[in-house]
């Protein structure tokens, strides 16, 4: 913290300058929005960040993206350490480098550097997510990648205009790697005017109050902030507490979770994250490299003190221990796209830590983000276009200690991510849309349950060439409840092959699988995991829950303990049988805790033999299957069990 002894601002002046400065980057959200070429960074897959002169941030926008918050003021570092001295007015850079700070090669930032009578005094920052890189699959994401040479176009710090003149050679040849280079042309002009927009504001500001004034503030609103985090943290009491989330698997290896492992400790006015014991790097794009690891832990942490701003004064307050050549701290040329599955697991185990120091605001795990790409040719148009659909849903999040979980809420990932209109995406893209609706069960029960889940379907028509990759997790690890909260529901997709009766169930995690005209797809993401015991939730709830279409009554029954009995189908009105509701608590009771302990190859034979369901396996009998065969997942089936009986069954009466 700044202590030179300077006279500060009076608190008018800063205020005002420190909302200015939010809203400047809203300012430049909007210029973003407005301007760019691509569905994907329409539907708000960006953010915007203004940053000192030194690449301290100083403020983001109030919808910008919880993935990259952590992440920006790295890239500008990155810059300033490869240009040195040769930073002049009227430069703009351009940087996607996961391994200098960033999160992926699709997050691509616009940073400009702003000067005031010849003295740079700060940054403006305009990131987007660009729809395709390159790379061996459309959209870029292709899991088979063990290293970054299957995964696209790496941008280390580069200029596209050099005092004041476009280096169109350089936008062209970055653009001409890409399979949509009007959009990437389009979309880094749209971020470098949203970074002008900070700079004309940016100078506004100082013409107004004076240069030294501005840049007080760059320092106030920095102390501010961390004097603020570290209040609370003195508010909280000393200790240490660990906990680990998991990753499905390792496609390299033979099955197994794998494990992200986070000890917080709490030393009066300070935290400090150790990741040590988190699993070595995968063979697949799903690891982090250390900018996006960091960006987890501050989204996490942030999420349990919204009202403090956001800015580098928080940064000053932690520290991360991160060991080299983990899932949480790769290195080139390590593959890294699919940083978001990593980063929401250090997310949601930061709310799990939080979760058991501030009990108030305890909060079960949500859903995971996905991620369907195709791309092909559409032969509606004699051009024959190349196109790419890029979709991604909303989901649940966890139950909260005295509220259900938020439903149909974008995720951890970041919360300002729009769901696309499907209008939209039926006149862009040769697929269309067949059902978008809640999906019933797909909620962890809990005394709170979570939030609800989607699920949405649709047909592939006019196309050619065409290829389907999806990139989710939680098909194994599903969403966990906490404080006796009962699981949620597994991801994955399943397509329907022309000429087959029954559809195939290609799992949370695969690329480049061939499709053709007619088939169909269906996918779902998961509700939020549950807080509290199912059997204590209130049985007026629970009929509720039904009579919405959350809830099925074979679940109601199964999962809460509470019979319901129809009473006018067409007003969807039920009345609950106290009888029988009691009976089946005491017997889910009595019972529940021996579940857990059945022989799993029995347990995965009877779903085989459709005797049992998917939610049966894994909120009753704590077992993992492949959800299209009923394969037993031995290992997977072991770890799942430990972590239900520790977040769950312990919890218990």
């Amino acid at each position: 913290m700044n202590t030179k002894g300077k006279k500060g601002l009076d608190p008018v002046t800063f205020e005002v300058l420190r909302n200015a400065f939010v809203s400047i980057v809203d300012q430049m959200a909007e210029q973003v929005r407005r301007t760019c070429y691509s569905f994907v960074v329409y539907n708000r897959d960006f953010s915007n960040s203004l940053l000192d002169a030194e690449g301290n941030t100083l403020a983001q926008g109030k919808q910008d993206l919880s993935a990259h918050v952590g992440t920006l003021h790295y890239k500008c570092k990155a810059v300033m350490k490869e240009f040195g001295e040769d930073i002049e007015p009227g430069d703009v850079f351009l940087i996607n480098d996961p391994y200098a700070g960033g999160t992926h090669f699709s997050d691509n930032s616009i940073l400009l550097p702003i000067f005031f009578d010849e003295e740079l005094i700060a940054w403006s920052q305009a990131n987007g997510h660009w729809a395709d890189m390159g790379g061996s699959v459309p959209g870029s994401f292709d899991v088979s990648a063990a290293d970054m040479f299957k995964e696209g176009l790496r941008v280390t710090p580069v200029k596209i205009w050099r005092r004041g003149e476009y280096c169109s050679d350089v936008a062209k040849l970055i653009a001409s790697n890409t399979r949509d280079p009007n959009a990437i042309l389009g979309d880094m002009e749209a971020q470098t005017q949203a970074a002008r927009i900070a700079e004309r504001e940016l100078l506004r500001l100082c013409a107004k109050y004076s240069v030294g004034t501005v840049k007080r503030a760059f320092q106030e609103v920095q102390d501010y902030v961390e004097r603020a985090v570290r209040h609370r943290l003195r508010e909280l009491p000393n200790g240490s507490w660990s906990t680990t989330d998991y990753l499905d698997r390792d496609p390299s290896e033979k099955e197994g979770l794998i494990p992200i492992k986070i000890k917080l400790t709490i030393e009066d006015d300070r935290a400090i994250f150790d990741l040590t014991g988190s699993h070595s790097t995968i063979k697949t794009i799903y690891n982090s490299a250390y900018g996006a690891t960091f960006s987890g832990v501050i989204s996490g942490m942030k999420t349990f003190f919204p009202e403090v701003p956001l800015n580098a004064g928080v940064y000053r307050t932690l520290s991360i221990v991160v060991p080299d050549d983990t899932i949480v701290s790769a290195r080139w040329p390590v593959a890294v796209s699919g940083f978001v599955m990593p980063f929401e697991k250090i997310m949601n185990a930061t709310f799990a830590l939080f979760s058991k120091i501030m009990p108030e605001k305890a909060l079960a795990c949500a859903f995971n983000i996905e991620y369907l790409q195709t791309g092909g040719y559409d032969i509606s148009s004699k051009a024959k276009p190349f196109f790419m659909y890029y979709d991604w849903l909303a989901g649940g999040w966890g139950g909260r200690n005295g509220k259900d979980g938020l439903s149909v809420t974008a995720s951890p990932f970041g919360v300002g991510l729009m769901a696309q209109p499907i209008e939209g995406q039926d006149r862009l893209y040769p697929v269309r849309t067949d059902s978008f609706e809640i999906s019933t069960d797909s909620a962890g029960p809990g005394k709170w349950r979570g939030g609800m889940g989607l699920e949405k379907s649709g047909t592939f028509i006019e196309v050619e060439q065409c290829v389907l990759s999806y990139l989710c997790d939680r098909e194994r690890a599903v969403v966990w409840g906490i404080e006796g909260g009962l699981p949620a529901k597994p991801h994955g997709l399943w397509l329907q092959r022309n000429g087959s009766s029954e559809e195939d169930f290609l799992g949370a995690a695969f690329s480049d699988v061939p499709v053709s005209n007619g088939e169909s797809f269906r996918r779902g993401t998961s509700g939020g995991g549950g807080y509290g015991d199912p059997l204590k939730r209130d049985p007026i709830a629970v009929m509720e829950d039904v009579e919405d279409d959350y809830v099925s009554l074979e679940r109601a029954a199964k999962d809460y303990g509470v019979v319901l009995e129809l009473v006018d189908k067409d007003k969807a009105a039920y009345k609950i049988n106290e009888k029988a509701t009691k009976a089946e608590r005491q017997l889910i009771a009595k019972n529940r805790k021996n579940w857990l302990d059945e022989e799993p190859s029995e347990i995965a034979k009877k779903y085989r033999e459709k005797k049992l369901d998917m939610y049966d396996l894994i909120r009753q009998y704590g077992v993992i299957c492949d959800w299209g065969t009923g394969e037993l997942f031995e290992d997977t089936t072991a770890e799942f069990r430990k972590l239900l009986k520790e977040r769950a069954m312990q919890y218990w009466d």
